[in-house]
């Protein structure tokens, strides 16, 4: 926890409630250990949607399928979302969850490597949203800029890893240290990349928030 988890907690219980289904879906992900975005992410995602209205956005790791659904439910427009996932397990579950909330209309799930399958993609998104495997964020990287409308926005999550970013590489666990060095890498490229313009906020395990610009 990086901020003081009394202050979260407080900030938490202002956030309105979602719909039953989410309500449900956090709970059974929490139980089962599966991760999703957090309650404060999910604050900051309500004011991004609310003021960017992106029509089009990518998500990059879907999980169980719960911060698509959750972006669709917060939309005040019409919004399409496709969203990559790669892990056989959980791309079972979200299949399932989409048809279940009955938003397999609006959510283009594509099953299989994010690497494999970005390059492959040529439509422009106005909101890209990054929450896969955190060594792989600098691969994807090429592409999502590539992928993102001019003026929109890409949203890296969890890039602190749970604190673990601050500290020294040799302070890290030996087996944790080639993704400690691929996401310092992956944040002086976003905000020292031209085309971008990038913030870094201590929301929940930390997000990166990168504007293209126009």
């Amino acid at each position: 926890m990086i901020i003081d988890e009394r202050y979260t907690t407080f900030v938490n219980s202002f956030l309105p409630q979602k719909s039953s289904f989410l309500e449900e879906l956090e709970e059974s992900a929490k139980q089962d250990n599966v991760p999703i975005i957090r309650r404060e992410m999910q604050g900051l995602l309500s004011v991004i949607l609310a003021s960017k209205r992106p029509a089009k956005i990518l998500e990059i790791g879907t999980a169980v399928g719960f911060s698509a659904l959750f972006m669709e439910e917060v939309s005040c427009v019409p919004v399409q979302i496709t969203t990559i996932e790669n892990y056989e397990k959980r791309i079972v579950e979200a299949q399932k969850n989409f048809h279940a909330a009955g938003k397999e209309d609006v959510i283009c799930f594509l099953a299989g490597d994010a690497q494999e399958i970005l390059p492959t993609l040529n439509e422009t998104y106005d909101l890209i949203f990054m929450d896969a495997a955190k060594g792989q964020y600098l691969h994807f990287l090429d592409d999502t800029i590539r992928l993102l409308a001019d003026n929109g926005m890409i949203i890296s999550d969890n890039i602190f890893q749970d604190g673990e970013l601050i500290e020294s590489r040799f302070a890290v666990k030996r087996r944790d240290r080639t993704i400690h060095k691929r996401m310092r890498e992956y944040l002086y490229q976003i905000t020292h990349d031209e085309k971008l313009v990038t913030t870094i906020l201590t929301v929940g395990d930390g997000v990166a928030i990168s504007v293209k610009r126009g």
